[in-house]
Order: structure tokens, then sequence, then C-alpha cells
């Protein structure tokens, strides 16, 4: 996944779609305003999940026949149809600091709270904004900045606006999964199949420039696969007689200490015994000290997609490490905690049923093999973003 722009802005920021050009946005930016870069895995995640995005409770359709979740995306990207996204948010009164929760639905003709409860009879219905002449930013310090009663708020911006804040529509929705489906159901019912191509012409040109590339290995996630550590990166095993054959004479493969010294260099002075409880910190994955809080944020910002992970270090145990992963939008931080067998020092996730000489080899594992894990490790968050 290429680094994404996002123009960002006082206390909020947007993510640039693939056809709109930066010179243009660049010219309707206000002068504290600018361009970041950063991976975000999740920009296109809801094209392969669109279940884990659209909870069933806050989908509805005009015409009730339309309205089963395998046509959910169809109906986005179809005109004539009539796709909304119900519930109840927390709006900020125009030209006040108070807050009030109503009952809002998004519909194409634009986004309407009810006057009434949640009825959404027209003449209870109130317009709250136009999606044909607005944008939609993530609110970054919604509580900071405008008393947001959550972290999770967002913004609808009238694209005339610079800075206005008189102007916008300020909402806040009670979780991270909730804010994210009426986000990204504004951008599908803004641009419906401009999107779809977007996700799809960079996977039609990968398919051309590579046309005879041999496809990639189907791998179960509830499946083992067979590994070999004994060179400088795994190896999966595809002989079944040699998986084996390994099988019964290790039981486990592990990497040797040697290949170590060599990715470090001929001069370090580390004893092998040490260098597997540093080599990690030469890793990508590995951030090193950071909070817990300061782990869920930088997962965010990189996308809520089944896999995304990081290594730290242990807040609680100072021996220990976290690896912290994201599955069904959710986060979730799991500890790995050094283990000796035979006077080695091991790693593991799982209280040494499954042991790894270092971080680096249980990455490894773990990229291929769900394990304990709800998922397999499929992206890594980035130390600095692009």
């Amino acid at each position: 996944m290429p680094a994404v722009v996002l123009y960002y802005c006082t206390f909020q920021e947007r993510c640039l779609e693939d056809h709109e050009l930066v010179v243009q946005v660049d010219g309707t930016m206000a002068s504290e305003s600018k361009f970041l870069f950063r991976k975000n895995y999740a920009k296109y995640e809801f094209f392969k999940n669109p279940t884990n995005f659209f909870p069933e409770q806050m989908v509805t359709w005009c015409q009730q026949s339309n309205g089963s979740q395998t046509q959910l995306l169809q109906n986005f990207l179809n005109a004539s149809s009539c796709p909304e996204i119900q519930g109840f948010l927390h709006v900020k009164e125009l030209g006040r600091k108070s807050w009030k929760k109503l009952y809002v639905c998004l519909r194409r003709s634009g986004l309407y709270c009810s006057t009434k409860g949640a009825s959404k009879e027209p003449r209870h219905l109130q317009l709250l904004a136009d999606l044909e002449d607005s944008r939609i930013f993530s609110l970054l310090a919604g509580r900071k900045q405008y008393g947001a009663p959550t972290d999770y708020g967002f913004c609808i911006k009238p694209n005339r606006v610079r800075n206005e804040a008189k102007e916008l529509r300020l909402l806040c929705a009670e979780d991270e999964q909730s804010r994210t489906c009426w986000m990204t159901a504004f951008r599908l019912l803004k641009y419906g199949m401009l999107l779809y191509q977007n996700y799809r012409i960079p996977q039609q040109r990968k398919a051309v420039l590579s046309p005879f590339s041999t496809p990639a290995r189907s791998v179960s996630e509830n499946s083992l696969v067979a590994m070999d550590f004994s060179g400088q990166t795994g190896r999966v095993i595809e002989n079944p007689a040699e998986a084996q054959s390994a099988a019964l004479e290790e039981g486990h493969a592990w990497r040797k200490r040697s290949t170590r010294m060599n990715i470090v260099g001929s001069q370090s002075p580390l004893h092998p015994s040490t260098l597997s409880t540093v080599i990690h910190r030469t890793q990508h994955w590995f951030h090193g000290r950071i909070s817990r809080e300061e782990s869920h944020r930088i997962i965010k910002q990189q996308g809520l997609v089944d896999g995304l992970f990081l290594l730290r270090d242990s807040q609680s145990n100072p021996k220990a490490f976290v690896l912290t992963l994201c599955h069904h939008q959710k986060i979730k931080n799991f500890q790995i905690l050094p283990c000796e067998d035979d006077g080695q020092t091991f790693f593991s996730l799982d209280d040494g049923n499954t042991k790894f000489s270092d971080l680096i080899q249980l990455v490894d594992f773990y990229q291929l093999n769900k394990g304990v894990l709800p998922c397999r490790l499929k992206h890594h968050c980035i130390r600095v973003a692009l």
C-alpha cells in the first residue's frame, strides 16, 4: 500500500482521494494547513470486508427489497438505489458550545436529523449538511477544542469554507466503528464508482505488469505452516517429507545464532545471547518504549484493518514485550514473555508452548501462522510516517 496524502488543518484531517489533484486542493487550503504523507492500509478495506465497516443495525434501505448485506456495496455504487446509514450522533449546535444527541440519517441527498425522536417522516427531517458541496474530516482533539462528549468526532465542512468554525457541522459518534461507518458511507455516497475505480486500477496495473508471476501460496488462517529458521529469513517448507523430518528431529526449527552476528556485522561486540534480545530494534515494526495509548494511536492512524501490528517494550515488565494487533477494527495487546530452556532464553506468546530464539523469528512465524492470535500478522506499522 503506497503512502497517501492527508490534508491537515488545525485539529482536523482528511485523506485525499486518489482522483483529487493536490494542486487544486492546495488552492483551497488555509494558511496554517499542510500536507502529510502516511501509510493508510484501510483506505479501500471496505471493498474487501464491507460487513466490518457497516454494522447491520446502522444500515437500512429506502427500497427494502434490496436490503441484503451481500448487496451492500452494489447499492452504494448504484446511483439509482437508496442506501441509508442511521443512528444516534452527538451534534454540536451552530454558534453554541452545547451538544445534542439526535437521531441522524445519511442519504445521497444529504445528512438529516430528526426533530422528533427516531422518526424519519419527511416533515420531521431537517437537513444538516449537503454531500455535494462538502468534505468530511476527522477531529483530532474534539474534546479539548470543541468540548465533544467522546473522542470519536468528525466534521462536515462546506467547500467554500476555509477556517470559519461557525459553519462547520461538528458531530460525534459513540465509538470508533460507528464513526468509521459514517465517514466511509459519506465517501461512498459522494464518490461511488470513482472510489471503486481508484481501488481497482492499481490491481489491474499489477496484473498487467507481472502476468507470469507465481500465484501467492494460499494459507488458511487456522492451518500451521512448516517453517525452517536456519537461514537469515524464515522459509516455508513445501515438501511434506522434509516438513515431517524437521518436526521429528527438532520439533522447532531454531535460527542459528551465528546468522544474527552476520546481520548486525562482524564488528559487533555483542555476545550472541545478548544479541537475541536487541536485534529486533533494527526492525521497522519495533517501536521501542511507547505507551499503550501511543501504540493504539499509531494503529488508528495507519488504518484499522485485520493484521495491522507493531511490537513495543512492555511498560509493566522490563524483560517482556507487547504485540499490539488490530482485528475486526478493535486493537488488542498480547504480552511476549521470555522463558528459559536448557540455559537459553526464548520468547513466547503462549506460555512457552511455542518458543522463539528472538522476536524476528516470532514475527516471521506469526506472519504465516495464526496460532493463538485472532489473525495472522499482515501489515506492520512503520515508525516514521512517509
